[in-house]
């Protein structure tokens, strides 16, 4: 596909960053890299699918609005989710030949297209500053020759970019991602080179560079501020809720210190294990600060802090991560996704306290 070289940059650079924070969460490599591009029409990409599919919509706001979409083989979305799970190698195996998927598989699926949606976000923002930001809509299941579909099922018409990259994962054989770019939402991302201008004739003067430029160098209108709901509108988010402090960590007695040090903040504390449903933890709730505690700073405990990251995109509240054991690969990790501080066990309260008012100003004597 000729074009759009910067969409295609932007584009490989999330889905690699994607597998590195989806692999973190399922505690596995996995590995997404784009491999091909065409464009396509709706009815010709759905005519030509043999297998059943997730379809998961991307509402892109801000100054370039529109939705592209995520398309994963079904069968590829049962063995993620499953290894999320924990369920065994060979029932795994069993659900994707029969391509069982029940409530739990859903919801699990959900968190690992979130990760994707925060490594989107993050390399789409950083490389379109105030023009962009993505918010994940709800997964449908598309079967074909069961499935009818409609002018809007489950992506409307229209000609789409494809963009197609190949998973794969240790031990699992995994089919393709592909992402679903409507062409008038493709240009915004990265709009056409313009046609060169006519050679100008000899008793002409040819246009100043800068004249040359200036329509390119125009920038694109805003959107209507009243189009979208605020970040405090939306469900979840950073504004919304009592303000309150997440403690987790799975050894009770541990806990329970960093519950006490919290509640010092005068906000409301909620606690739970590394294993925690953190969706359920933040609804309702303007998360201040959220303490994390773990034994080696492994990697599937690292991956709570890419889950709070993907769950707040818009403002991720600090976290605090302490551990027993650190390597200098953990620290660096621990801080890229999202650790603000860093704390060895075991520390003591008062440790722990100065590290919370750097953040939260608890009244501390």
């Amino acid at each position: 596909m000729d074009g759009y070289t910067t969409l295609h940059e932007m584009l490989a650079s999330a889905l690699k960053q994607a597998g590195e924070e989806s692999g973190m969460l399922l505690g596995q490599e996995l590995a997404i890299a784009l491999s091909d591009s065409l464009t396509t029409s709706k009815t010709s990409y759905f005519g030509g699918l043999e297998d059943a599919c997730f379809v998961i919509g991307v509402e892109s706001r801000e100054a370039y609005t529109g939705q592209f979409y995520l398309v994963f083989s079904l069968r590829d979305a049962i063995v993620m989710s499953s290894i999320l799970l924990g369920i065994p190698p060979a029932r795994i195996q069993e659900k994707k030949r029969l391509s069982i998927i029940e409530s739990d598989d859903i919801d699990a699926f959900a968190e690992i297209a979130n990760m994707i949606n925060g490594a989107f976000n993050t390399v789409f923002q950083g490389s379109l500053p105030n023009k962009v930001h993505l918010k994940l809509l709800s997964p449908k299941k598309f079967i074909p020759e069961v499935d009818e579909l409609s002018e809007s099922e489950p992506l409307p018409e229209g000609d789409y970019l494809m963009f197609r990259s190949k998973l794969e994962m240790p031990d699992q054989e995994l089919n393709y991602l592909d992402v679903l770019i409507p062409v008038g939402l493709g240009n915004q991302f990265d709009p056409p080179s313009e046609e060169p201008p006519e050679p100008p004739a000899e008793d002409e003067e040819a246009p100043a560079p800068a004249e040359a430029g200036d329509a390119a160098a125009q920038p694109q209108p805003e959107a209507d501020e009243g189009a979208a709901p605020s970040p405090g509108e939306e469900a979840g988010s950073a504004e919304a809720g009592i303000d309150s402090v997440v403690v987790l960590e799975d050894d009770n007695e541990e806990r329970r210190q960093m519950v006490t040090v919290a509640a010092l903040t005068g906000y409301q504390v909620v606690e739970g294990t590394l294993n925690a449903d953190i969706k359920e933890l933040f609804t309702g709730r303007n998360v201040r600060l959220v303490l994390v505690g773990s034994q080696d700073a492994s990697d599937h405990e690292l991956a709570v802090c890419i889950k709070v990251n993907a769950i707040r995109q818009n403002s991720p509240p600090p976290i605090i991560m302490s551990a027993q054991r650190w390597t200098r690969t953990a620290v660096l990790k621990a801080l890229k996704y999202g650790a603000r501080e860093i704390i060895i066990k075991p520390c003591s309260e008062e440790e722990l306290i100065a590290k919370v008012r750097r953040f939260c100003k608890p009244p501390v004597q």
